[in-house]
């Protein structure tokens, strides 16, 4: 079987999707494989025939170390829909054609859900066709919602910036003494992973966020802006964290309300200005300032407070995808499993590409409030040690140090 390997990033970035990177070159050099080539811009790239010896950029082990704590793409990323796998479609034939060409035994994709897809139908066209190229999707997004693994890589991180922001977010609106709301609008379409860690900025020395509104609850605005004027008789300054998937009982996002919204290649509503929307009733109905405050691509791309356990997973769960690929497997996904809580034990395993890809995970009911407005200790045991540890950076001009793909 050919023995060199293609990897590969899609959709949106996280802080550590290169570490996952680090990983397949890094198990892939240990069991032995020819050579380690990188998509240039995704599955888009290798259909111009465009890719990256990755020898010629990571020649030493601190450029591995670098690419760990360097955030977004490395190789670039895209948002490409492959068609439903047939025999003789012109894409396919000319992707394994590359496959062919290169001497390519096996193919790892980092990504997220649409990323997922794109793993199981080359795999279909692969058993289809009889074509002897190995597949596995490596996790990867912040917004923690494929299904069967314990969370994805990404998430934690995402999770400890926001977390953070919160709390300052809640020390800054104490500054004066009026009654004021700040609105922050966290990312999440249809789950709620990402707004519910804005509840772990809540300990000794933080309230937390006043209010979390998820996608996983219907939006009431009557009822939202009643629970605002609730609270406020006992304390001035309110935070209230939201996600930017918040749909009314119709299905209506509340960014669409009012404004035009773009779809993107898959045909998501690009959504924003969900926090604006509510910013501005509560101002409106309560007379009183408000703020809204929108965290967008910072949260995904904040590497400089990178989780040292979404580091250190994140470059496991490429070292193990390329272990399983060399096992003999295909058409999977690298999956964590919780072994224990206390102590904080996580292991590896896979699971078919086809129970995951195109599915959603939602936040579960037990880790939100009866009310609908807040999140429950069940969320903070499940996450809390998702964002432990930190990363030490190398310091360049004052700031920290990246590195970038040449060429």
């Amino acid at each position: 079987m050919n023995k060199n390997i293609l990897v590969g990033q899609s959709g949106g970035p996280t802080a550590v999707i290169n570490s996952s990177l680090a990983g397949v070159f890094c198990g892939g050099k240990e069991l032995g494989a020819e050579k380690v080539f990188g998509m240039k811009y995704g599955i888009e790239g290798i259909l111009k025939s465009e890719f990256y010896d990755m020898d010629e950029l990571l020649k030493t082990e601190k450029d591995i170390e670098l690419l760990k704590r360097t955030p977004a793409s490395f190789l670039g990323s895209c948002r490409y829909l492959l068609p439903q796998p047939e025999k003789g479609n012109e894409i396919y034939e000319k992707l394994f054609k590359f496959f062919d060409e290169h001497s390519i035994g096996f193919v790892f994709y980092i990504g997220g859900n649409d990323s997922m897809d794109t793993v199981k139908k080359l795999y279909d066209y692969s058993e289809l066709t009889g074509k002897d190229v190995k597949f596995i999707g490596i996790p990867k997004t912040i917004d923690n919602d494929l299904l069967i693994t314990d969370h994805t890589p990404g998430y934690g991180s995402a999770a400890k910036y926001i977390a953070t922001s919160v709390k300052e977010l809640i020390r800054d609106g104490m500054v004066y003494d009026l009654k004021s709301v700040t609105v922050v609008e966290i990312m999440g379409r249809d789950s709620g992973w990402l707004t519910a860690a804005a509840s772990l900025s809540k300990g000794d020395d933080c309230e937390g966020p006043d209010m979390v509104l998820l996608p996983e609850r219907p939006f009431d605005a009557d009822y939202i802006i009643q629970k605002a004027a609730d609270i406020q008789k006992s304390k001035k300054s309110l935070v209230i964290a939201i996600s930017e998937g918040l749909r009314t009982s119709d299905g209506r996002y509340i960014c669409e309300i009012g404004r035009k919204t773009e779809k993107d290649a898959f045909g998501h509503t690009l959504l924003s200005a969900s926090g604006a929307y509510l910013a501005s009733i509560i101002k409106d109905r309560l007379k009183i300032k408000t703020r809204a405050v929108e965290l967008s691509t910072l949260q995904r791309c904040a590497s400089h407070i990178s989780s040292l356990t979404d580091v250190n997973e994140a470059f496991m769960a490429g070292r193990d995808g390329v272990k399983a690929a060399f096992e003999g497997k295909s058409g999977e996904m690298i999956i964590f499993k919780r072994v224990s809580n206390s102590p904080y034990i996580m292991k590896t395993e896979t699971a078919d590409i086809h129970n995951i890809a195109n599915y959603l995970k939602t936040v579960p009911d037990n880790m939100i409030s009866k009310d609908g407005i807040q999140i429950t200790g069940a969320f903070r045991e499940y996450a809390l040690p998702l964002i432990m540890g930190e990363t030490e950076q190398y310091i360049s001009y004052g700031t920290p140090r990246h590195i970038i793909a040449k060429g």
